[in-house]
């Protein structure tokens, strides 16, 4: 087998790519929600539909991008193409999303759709194949928690550019104009993102090449069914996701109305969640070198589960110091788990070969992005029906009641679905130690190429 180490250009090449990825989606979870309402004008009922629609839509994609993935190999690799083809198509859909056009509503609407699909499937494009990418890189699973360590410190500073930059740009460019100065500066953003796509591409080498045999769609899944390990990340990555985004997407009305921050306070609040998520990164790579990972994965959440609960009771109208301290201690608990979740996707595949000895690789990577846009779908949904339920108004005054609701949405709610998280994780048992043995199984039945 060749060497597994991986050099630090590279780690940071592929911590480039969700760097790219993440222009969309800490843009999908911090600010579209507040951009359709306040900026770009859509009914909250418009909207909770447009986010369910757009990601059965992105799921479908994902399934078929896992596919071609599994059909396809080449002198440059497996997923590693598909950053270069999609790279300049991905940034371009990312601006017409933040694109408003001078419309009447059902114009802007059918534009919203049509813009949004677009974007949905040039990330599916790109983000099935680079999430894929990890199972190609090295085996070794150290250097893959070290790998997602950088991935994940990058994403946040992604994020952190889009919680810092946006608001700021959007608003000095605009002249007055919020859509127009949104335009500009995701225009910024998208342009980043293909360059760091890019990069991403020509930073790595994919160095292990899996024996994949072809099979039926039917017969993958009959296959995924029976890997209970899989499984259990497919749960996890649903109700994981659900919390991020119902709390991402409301972060910036609570700031806004709840707290009473103007927009350089927005910002800092949305960034002082992403600087924590930063230093969870490094934390996490330095605690799972001692510590169990599947330990440190669902005890993390159970403690946001209390500290969401800790937020809602602490934390008043207007209370700005204790919102912040608990938002940024909440931020760094919540990531804890990251890197050791994108890790295990692709220990999860391993041991599934293992187990029935045929590999699911394309629609396995697929199918975990089907989750994560599965509980996208439900969080945008959820989103919308209660912003409409606690009678959001848009740029206005919000009664007491709204104000009550925001505060759920930043809180218990997500905290309920952080907890269901972490009691999922008692039962997954792929440790590192177990992970060896299902590495020796592999080498035993020739399961790896090189």
């Amino acid at each position: 087998m060749s060497n597994q180490k991986m050099s630090v250009l590279e780690k940071v090449g592929f911590g480039a790519g969700d760097m790219a990825l993440n222009v969309v989606i800490s843009s999908m979870m911090l600010i579209i929600t507040y951009f359709y309402t306040d900026i770009y004008g859509l009914h909250t009922a418009d909207l909770a539909l447009l986010f369910v629609a757009v990601k059965v839509v992105g799921g479908v994609a994902d399934l078929v991008v896992g596919q071609l993935t599994d059909r396809f190999d080449s002198a440059m690799g497996r997923y590693r193409p598909w950053l270069l083809w999609l790279a300049i198509p991905y940034g371009v859909s990312v601006f017409f999303v933040f694109t408003t056009p001078e419309a009447e509503y059902n114009a802007k609407l059918v534009w919203a759709y049509s813009t949004y699909i677009l974007m949905t499937l040039m990330t599916s494009g790109v983000g099935v194949s680079y999430i894929s990418l990890i199972s190609g890189l090295t085996s070794d699973p150290q250097e893959r928690l070290s790998a997602n360590g950088y991935r994940l410190f990058f994403a946040k500073v992604g994020a952190f550019m889009v919680t810092i930059i946006v608001p700021i740009l959007a608003q000095r460019w605009g002249h007055g104009n919020p859509a127009a100065g949104y335009q500009a500066a995701m225009g910024v953003m998208a342009a980043m993102g293909v360059v760091l796509f890019l990069f991403c591409f020509a930073a790595t080498t994919e160095r292990v090449r899996h024996v994949v045999v072809r099979q039926p769609l039917m017969e993958q899944v009959k296959l995924l069914m029976k890997n209970d390990q899989w499984l259990i990340l497919c749960g996890v990555c649903v109700t994981g996701t659900v919390g991020y985004v119902v709390r991402g997407s409301v972060a910036i009305y609570y700031a806004k109305y709840y707290l009473g921050a103007d927009t350089a306070t927005v910002s800092a609040f949305l960034s002082t969640g992403v600087v924590a998520a930063i230093l969870s990164m490094v934390a996490s790579t330095w605690i799972t070198k001692s510590y169990c990972k599947v330990k440190l994965f669902r005890n993390t959440q159970l403690l946001v589960a209390a500290l969401s609960v800790a937020i809602y009771v602490l934390v008043k109208p207007g209370d700005m110091v204790l919102a912040f301290v608990l938002y940024f201690l909440l931020s760094f608990v919540v990531d804890l788990h990251a890197p050791v979740f994108w890790s295990a996707i692709a220990e999860t595949i391993d041991y599934g070969q293992v187990k029935t000895g045929k590999r699911v690789s394309g629609s396995a990577f697929g199918g975990i992005s089907v989750c994560q846009k599965a509980g996208m779908a439900v969080a945008g949904g959820l989103v919308g029906v209660l912003l409409a339920y606690f009678d959001y108004q848009p740029n206005a005054e919000q009664s007491a009641f709204a104000l009550n609701g925001i505060a759920l949405m930043l809180s218990v709610i997500p905290g309920f679905f952080h907890f269901l998280m972490g009691a999922l994780m008692f039962k997954y048992r792929i440790s590192d130690e177990y992970y060896d043995e299902v590495k020796a199984e592999m080498r035993t039945h020739g399961y790896v190429a090189s």
